[in-house]
């Protein structure tokens, strides 16, 4: 339980790391509460969910037969830890998956679902024993909506309009009735459907021009039953590719109602070799958090030329794919995408929280990818047992922005520099909630100094603050299966507060959230 301190009695230091060498960073942070933006969407918190190594099988579904305790087959731990995080959003089956997914081999008794490769991710057979039915089981589970990325690269618009029929029609229809066979009564809801996934490439290296038709194609038959309502998401570009973007906007804007964006933080910048998730340099940090800066920009661009075709933003960005990408931890098959997870991540992770609150007007969605044993998963398991990364806790302690309104705020940041390149050392957001309290996220990329920052708050007198802080003493500390976690949050209290001012003391390599109310 938090205790709030008043403004008006100055905080103790008494952090450790806040004085951990003489030179400090200065910088000046005005929160912007008399000019309040756009609500975040808490559709921005959103998870993916591929099958992918060992992230649906072993790190989501156990079996019902499992000694490790289980639900319907799923993870106690894990369920209980994804609930804890108000997830919003669950995307489902991919990623490159869901071009070579064919929904009906997931459905019916288990022991007779066909066994196909999966072609994609190491040519390992998929068993289909987590289908339709385990999916929806697991979203209500954790308390999420369901997304599904639907196959368009090796489907039919039939095989889609089938599928959303078979999950959400009440009617007397034959696939209702299969449905109904398989053990759901009642139809689900579907709130959001993707027309295909990376249609430029594993979906079908597809140009827009060809996409775009395939799009008013394919779409036409994703049709609303029962009162279910579908937000229909198309393929949108990776990275820089505004070309794309322009085309899908151009042809088919006025039929869809959100557009992806895929971007994934390489240290190297090269594919053939991505760089390790631990035992790296602090050029190496540097270059990750360089990379993943570049967000901020590939929103802006891809936003100025949807504000072209929609400029009262109907069509929402989707960043349903974005995260760290390394090379896989050795011993480790390569096709399962295994890595682990430090405190440089839980930095990436908060950094492109900040940027997609900044941008709350336009960006509607966000999937990070991917929930369990994959990337920059929030959760990693080795047999029964199971540990939460710096990532999970970075989303645990930003689920504070969550439906809130977007409050700018004005830093003026000092640089973090090495050798020839440099950055900005702090990074921000803010965000006021339904009951009128401001939160305040910062973030000091600096990896050896702490940062004094000098707070203020216009158009707004908060009268008491907490807060708490992510850090750890090395850059690459993980959360490890065997030994107490290296990196959790802890109360923040190194502050003082005087009149309308507030100084905080971050340490370095940190990430901190103010409640101010």
């Amino acid at each position: 339980m938090k205790t709030a301190v008043p403004l008006t009695i100055l905080a103790v230091l008494t952090f450790g790391q806040a004085a951990q060498t003489p030179e400090r960073l200065t910088a000046d942070l005005t929160v912007r509460a008399d000019q309040p933006k756009a609500t975040i969407n808490r559709n921005i918190y959103g998870h993916f969910a591929e099958h992918l190594g060992r992230l649906v099988y072993d790190g989501i579904w156990v079996g019902e037969s499992s000694p490790i305790p289980n639900t319907r087959g799923m993870r106690n731990d894990v369920v209980s830890a994804l609930k804890n995080l108000n997830i919003p959003v669950l995307r489902w089956p991919g990623g490159c998956f869901a071009d070579e997914y064919h929904w009906r081999d997931g459905i019916g008794p288990r022991e007779q679902r066909p066994k196909r490769l999966n072609t994609n991710w190491g040519g390992v057979v998929e068993t289909n024993v987590f289908g339709t039915h385990e999916f929806m089981d697991l979203v209500d589970q954790i308390g999420a909506a369901p997304f599904i990325s639907m196959n368009v690269g090796t489907g039919t618009p039939q095989e889609m309009k089938d599928w959303v029929e078979y999950i959400t029609s009440s009617d007397d229809s034959e696939l209702a009735n299969l449905r109904r066979k398989n053990g759901r009564a009642e139809p689900w809801k579907l709130p959001y459907v993707g027309v295909g996934n990376e249609t430029w490439g594993c979906g079908g290296n597809m140009r827009p021009e060809v996409y775009a038709d395939q799009y008013r194609h394919f779409a036409t038959f994703v049709k609303n039953q029962s009162g279910n309502r579908i937000t229909k998401i198309a393929v949108g570009a990776s990275d820089a590719n505004y070309t794309w973007t322009d085309v899908m906007m151009a042809q088919v804007g006025q039929r869809m109602q959100g557009l992806s964006l895929h971007y994934y933080t390489l240290p190297t910048g090269n594919w053939s070799k991505k760089g390790p998730a631990t035992g790296f340099t602090e050029a190496d940090w540097l270059a990750t958090l360089q990379r993943t800066l570049r967000m901020d920009e590939f929103i802006r661009k891809h936003s100025d030329v949807m504000d072209k075709y929609d400029p009262d933003k109907r069509v929402g960005l989707m960043v349903d794919e974005w995260g760290t990408w390394y090379d896989v931890e050795p011993g480790t098959r390569e096709s399962a995408l295994y890595q682990q997870n430090s405190l440089r991540d839980a930095i990436v992770a908060a950094v492109n929280l900040n940027i997609f609150h900044q941008h709350a007007d336009r960006v509607q969605m966000a999937a990070i990818a991917q929930v369990v044993n994959v990337l920059q998963a929030v959760i990693l398991t080795q047999g029964p047992k199971m540990v939460l990364t710096p990532t999970y806790h970075v989303f645990e302690m930003y689920k504070v922005h969550q439906g809130a309104t977007s409050i700018p705020v004005d830093l003026a940041s000092p640089e973090y520099r090495l050798g020839q390149s440099a950055i900005p050392a702090l990074h921000a957001s803010a965000s006021k909630d339904a009951a009128g309290a401001y939160h305040v996220s910062i973030v000091n990329l600096d990896p050896t100094r702490a940062a004094q920052v000098t707070m203020k708050v216009a158009g707004a007198s908060p009268k008491a603050i907490t807060g708490r802080v992510l850090t750890a003493p090395a850059m690459d500390a993980i959360n490890a299966f065997d030994r107490p976690p290296a990196v959790a949050p802890a109360p923040f209290t190194a502050f003082q507060a005087q009149g309308g001012q507030v100084t905080l003391t971050l340490p370095s390599k940190s990430v901190v959230v103010l409640e101010l109310k």
